[in-house]
């Protein structure tokens, strides 16, 4: 079986989180070698880049400066979040959503209706995630008669500084379960997130790679998507990853700066 850069790559989808950037003590700190890297990824003729994120505790144009400030070359245009896909799903179906989201992200939805909400968004909601937020959305589900959810990505967890932090997915599934009840996901690992990011760049399966440190949101949602998933010994990555029961990566690599030169030098 050839190696998952031997065959052609025209577009290259990048996460965010684990893979650019983490949390550091004092803070987010850039990971060793990735600005390089993405300046390599741009400067190859005929290659694209985009970069796909599940990032919905600050604002796209806050996650953008935040990326520019470590030195990275990035046009908001180039990023994909859920929370301007939801908003936009939110207008085409006439719904009213009642948000369990950060107060970060709140500018996002400034221009969404939610007066009388008929569904209900949920989010990484950080320190929101309290009993009482949660069963606001809990009891407006159950007084709907044709109940709507949206999770904006279903992971579990993430690394936040040198800890692993619960994300929307464990809230999505009690929610799910309480209210008996799916969910409707925007974001990785959704398929149709692949679709309009491959839409985007003109680019059919085959020729697409995700990096990305989620065994099951990036590597697993990208293979659902028909593209080739390549996991980072970076970010939120284990070990028992290797094993998953599941999801088995294309490939993988110590970081993104390693990827990058696989990609490059079979592109040469």
């Amino acid at each position: 079986m050839s190696e998952w850069y031997q065959k052609p790559i025209e577009g290259v989808l990048l996460d965010i989180t684990g893979v650019l950037k983490d949390g550091g003590p004092t803070g987010t700190i850039s990971i060793e070698g990735s600005v390089e890297a993405v300046k390599r990824l741009k400067a190859c003729a005929g290659l694209q880049v985009r970069f796909c994120t599940n990032e919905t505790t600050i604002t796209r144009k806050q996650l953008l400066a935040e990326l520019t400030g470590f030195g990275f070359d990035v046009q908001e245009s180039e990023i994909f979040s859920p929370i301007p896909a939801v908003c936009q799903i939110l207008q085409n179906r006439g719904l009213r959503p009642h948000l369990l989201v950060a107060n970060a992200c709140m500018p996002d939805f400034a221009d969404v209706d939610q007066t009388n909400p008929n569904c209900v968004v949920i989010a990484d909601a950080e320190s929101n995630f309290s009993y009482e937020n949660l069963n606001k959305a809990f009891q407006l589900l159950m007084s709907l008669e044709k109940p709507v959810l949206f999770s904006l990505g279903k992971g579990k967890y993430y690394k936040h500084g040198t800890e692993l932090v619960l994300d929307a997915g464990p809230f999505m599934k009690g929610l799910e379960y309480a209210c008996d009840i799916t969910a409707e996901v925007v974001g990785k690992p959704d398929k149709a997130f692949f679709n309009a990011v491959m839409q985007d760049m003109g680019l059919s399966p085959d020729q697409c790679v995700m990096v990305g440190d989620d065994i099951v949101g990036d590597v697993g949602g990208a293979q659902g998507a028909g593209m080739r998933g390549v996991q980072v010994r970076t970010g939120k990555y284990r070990s028992k990853d290797d094993s998953h029961p599941t999801v088995q990566a294309d490939g993988r690599v110590d970081n993104l700066a390693q990827a990058v030169d696989y990609i490059l030098t079979n592109r040469t």
